[in-house]
């Protein structure tokens, strides 16, 4: 809609979807960017994967009973996969791995299945694949809670724009005819009629979009709301207590540039003298006790993210679903089918475990690449924001699927 750590450090946004996007274009440096301080962090330049799943090759994963399902970590992915079933049994699989049909038996059974007996749903219903290598990196993104007005006060005068009405879809007139297909970048139409780039960061940050009535909101500080904005959604919460949600909306059409990475190349994270730690918390440090250079670092990042006013208890991600603490995660639709049950088994042994599928994110791209969602609050902050988590990814996909595809 995008991811915290590692959307901070190199990647960029939430899910170019309705909740985070989700949320927050990242090019993905970060996916190749260790967080661990001390290690040194695999090549940025890597071979591009084939564009899809099937293209790229699947493999029999283990026997699903191998697999060591909890009791609760299953009931709680049962609920988030059932939630996910009208997507599942209508939506095109982007991957190329199902079809809509494969996943009605499993659908039909999931809201009689006993919660208590869910590890035996999918060892019932599902057999264990692996995308490629099947070796998975994971980060972690939240909800944050930020301190926020409906109006703007003292203290509070940092705008929370909604999505303005002239940032469309055009072609830029240097576009050959020939190559205007599909759909338009986002940009503006100038006053001669010509299509341009939208506003950057540093131009909304200067007044751009001043006077407009865009504003949904005012945050208190313009460093916790830029980490909002790679989040892609959280909460505004106001003196009196009141709490405001708000969700990604849509973006500004410049590809992020993750300061993380930006950090990491001028060697300003690391566990060396004078390097800040490499997450979330080590990033937002170095903002903190240099404002000069945090303001314009956080400057080189041009993406922008707008946001709506969201009803329910809860962030909602690409899908339309619901993302659920610990259950949820983004994936790269292409190498994942969007509800699809997915086992992570990391060298961290917070994001182990059963997980859906409900999510994507700009930082979340190529097979094996996961953003696990933590929910709000202080322990939620703190783990997504330093996880980086690298093992074995196996997707649980409908009985029949591997011999389908062989067969194809």
């Amino acid at each position: 809609m995008p991811d915290v750590a590692q959307r901070i450090v190199g990647a960029r946004l939430p899910r170019a979807g309705k909740g985070w996007a989700v949320l927050p274009a990242l090019a993905l440096l970060a996916a190749c960017v260790s967080l661990v301080p001390g290690v040194r962090p695999p090549p940025v330049v890597a071979p591009a994967a084939p564009a899809t799943a099937a293209l790229l090759g699947v493999a029999r994963g283990p026997a699903v009973s191998s697999l060591g399902l909890l009791p609760r970590d299953s009931a709680a992915a049962l609920d988030a996969f059932q939630a996910s079933c009208p997507v599942l049994t209508r939506r095109t699989d982007e991957s190329g791995l199902t079809r809509p049909t494969d996943w009605t038996i499993s659908c039909n059974n999931a809201p009689s299945w006993p919660r208590d007996r869910a590890p035996a749903f999918f060892e019932t219903y599902f057999e264990a694949v692996r995308v490629g290598d099947g070796a998975g990196f994971a980060t972690g993104y939240f909800e944050p809670e930020i301190a926020g007005s409906r109006t703007r006060r003292t203290g509070f005068t940092v705008p929370v724009y909604a999505m303005p009405p002239d940032l469309v879809r055009c072609w830029r007139s240097e576009t050959p005819v020939a190559e205007q297909t599909g759909r338009a970048p986002l940009g503006r139409m100038d006053l001669r009629g010509n299509c341009t780039d939208y506003y950057t960061r540093a131009e909304i940050e200067d007044g751009a979009l001043d006077g407009r009535g865009l504003e949904i909101g005012w945050a208190a500080d313009a460093v916790e709301f830029f980490f909002l904005q790679v989040q892609g959604s959280g909460r505004l919460v106001t003196p009196e207590g009141d709490v405001i949600r708000i969700g990604y909306a849509g973006q500004n059409g410049h590809s992020y540039t993750g300061i993380g990475g930006l950090m990491r190349q001028r060697g300003q994270l690391g566990s060396g003298p004078g390097q800040y730690a490499g997450s979330m918390q080590g990033i937002m440090q170095y903002i903190r006790e240099n404002p000069a250079e945090g303001a314009a670092l956080m400057r080189e990042n041009a993406s922008w993210v707008f946001f709506s006013v969201v009803e329910g208890d809860g962030p909602v991600g690409s899908i339309g679903i619901p993302v659920r603490a610990e259950s949820s995660v983004a994936v790269d639709p292409k190498y994942v089918p969007y509800g699809a049950p997915v086992f992570l088994s990391t060298d961290r042994a917070e994001a182990r475990g059963l997980w859906v599928a409900q999510d994507t994110g700009g930082a979340i791209r190529g097979p094996n690449r996961f953003d696990t969602f933590w929910g709000a609050g202080e322990r939620a902050r703190e783990v997504a924001g330093g996880m980086s988590a690298r093992g074995q990814a196996t997707l649980l996909l409908p009985l029949g699927t591997l011999d389908r595809l062989g067969a194809e």
